[in-house]
């Protein structure tokens, strides 16, 4: 028995209602992904080079959630997609962070090449590319600020942003030391720090879509209070073959065998894991199967 049936709206509101603000912040940061590219070709600068490949990855991840999301709430139930296609989501951020990952460790071994030698760089030009690519990613991370917290997909984008905003604060910084001083290293130095900077949150945004992937229970909730708290609902003498897991960003999924005592109340019993699972641990969808304390051993539970 499903103990809620709502979860398409879920993730229509998770994904679908930022659609909007991903569209736009997509435009913008497509506008000015080859406003960079082209500026660190006339350039020379591997710092404004690293920034506007960054901002690819935040182009092509914001692409991969607008499709992900439009899959997700177009797929048909034919029977085979028995969830839609909700997971599209995940693996579109997945994908997002290898994307990442591979850009960091480019800019790093470019980065580490030029030190030896490092190119002059037109500054002028750098400086002008870089604010206006700062201006860019300011705007799109206030637009995908709010959606961070309610989809996985959203919150891949975000990091994205937010650390292509701080790239090109170093774009900056590194136009500015050349400008004064004519130390040239500070290109390739910026390059490097943006690199490192962009590798710790690549690897959480691929643990959280992996941990996803796997089916893990999800960080929030603890397994063995879920199965307390269904054991002490009247009519229930014991709980097993219990799995929590996440389908997708907000739809956190349930699944459990109850026993019951001689007297339980079925409706009561179901109605109350239903409570307990929605109230105590905002899971939305369960399916709970319920068995006479004589029915030991003879549930079937799977030996994985």
């Amino acid at each position: 028995m499903g103990a809620g049936h709502d979860h398409g709206q879920q993730v229509l509101r998770a994904g679908e209602r930022h659609r909007g603000r991903l569209w736009a912040a997509f435009a913008l940061l497509a506008v000015f992904m080859v406003v960079e590219a082209v500026g660190a070709w006339w350039t020379g600068s591997l710092a404004l080079l690293s920034d506007a490949g960054h901002m690819f990855t935040d182009v092509l991840g914001i692409g991969m959630a607008l499709a992900a999301i439009t899959a997700a709430s177009k797929a048909s139930r034919d029977g085979q997609r028995t969830f839609g296609l909700y997971r599209m989501e995940v693996l579109a951020a997945l994908a997002n962070a290898v994307l990442l990952f591979g850009v960091a460790v480019y800019v790093l071994i470019e980065a580490i090449r030029r030190l030896g030698e490092p190119p002059e760089v037109l500054v002028g030009p750098m400086l002008a590319v870089a604010v206006a690519g700062l201006i860019a990613n300011i705007v799109a991370f206030l637009l995908l600020r709010s959606g961070a917290q309610e989809s996985l997909n959203v919150r891949g984008a975000y990091l994205e942003v937010f650390g292509d905003l701080l790239a090109s604060v170093g774009v900056i910084v590194a136009a500015g030391v050349i400008a004064l001083t004519d130390w040239w290293y500070a290109d390739p130095i910026i390059a490097v720090a943006v690199g490192l900077f962009i590798l710790p949150r690549t690897y959480h945004l691929g643990r959280a879509a992996l941990r996803v992937l796997v089916q893990a229970a999800p960080p929030h909730v603890n397994v063995a209070e879920v199965r307390d708290g269904l054991r002490a609902v009247e009519g229930v003498a014991d709980v097993h073959d219990l799995h929590v897991w996440t389908l997708t960003s907000g739809m956190e999924v349930a699944s459990a065998h109850l026993t019951l005592d001689s007297d339980a109340d079925l409706a009561g019993v179901l109605a109350g894991a239903r409570r307990t699972l929605h109230d105590r641990f905002a899971i939305e969808h369960a399916t709970l199967q319920v068995e006479p304390r004589d029915a030991d051993g003879v549930c079937g539970g799977a030996q994985w």
